[in-house]
């Protein structure tokens, strides 16, 4: 996998039918569309962004794929109950590519915790320091350690580390 792959790290770390799942930051639906089609029909995708025009990307996306499992949510994820999710809800919460550019960090990991069932699991995918000329500038990219420190602040136990293609690292955390 020589870039970021949302199928292949779903499967990494075992995202399957039914489950319950919240995308921070999604974006353009880059893990929402194909975190919709893994949990079936009888699972749910909240995909959380701070920007209605993506939200509205991601629900174009959706509609065109007849993806009806998908609700998009206006968050501010920094903020206390800033996902507008319940406590406990969820089973697995995507935070790709977004930490690096979070002005609070520890606090959107603690919503992330805050929401989780418990045995619930965290997904953290990042750029590496060792980014080959692609991502966010040197100074604005989460080492791994600092990362997983900050999981660990937030209440979340390791599980392990995977592969996320030559660019990002890939954490797996577990709400105890």
């Amino acid at each position: 996998m020589p870039f970021l792959n949302p199928e292949q790290v779903i499967k990494s770390v075992g995202i399957s039918a039914g489950m319950q799942v919240a995308d921070f930051g999604c974006g353009a639906g880059f893990y929402s569309i194909p975190l919709a089609r893994a949990v079936g029909s009888a699972g749910k995708v909240y995909a959380l962004d701070a920007q209605k025009e993506m939200l509205e990307l991601v629900r174009s996306k959706a509609r065109v794929q007849r993806l009806l499992n998908i609700a998009t949510v206006i968050a501010d994820l920094e903020r206390p109950r800033g996902s507008n999710l319940a406590e406990g809800a969820i089973d697995f919460v995507i935070i790709s590519n977004i930490l690096h550019q979070a002005d609070d960090k520890s606090a959107l990991l603690k919503e992330a915790s805050r929401i989780l069932k418990t045995g619930g699991m965290a997904v953290v995918v990042e750029w590496s320091t060792l980014n080959r000329g692609a991502g966010p500038k040197t100074e604005m990219v989460v080492p791994k350690d600092a990362a997983e420190k900050l999981l660990e602040s937030a209440g979340l136990k390791r599980v392990k580390e995977f592969y996320a293609g030559e660019n990002h690292y890939g954490l797996l955390y577990e709400k105890p």
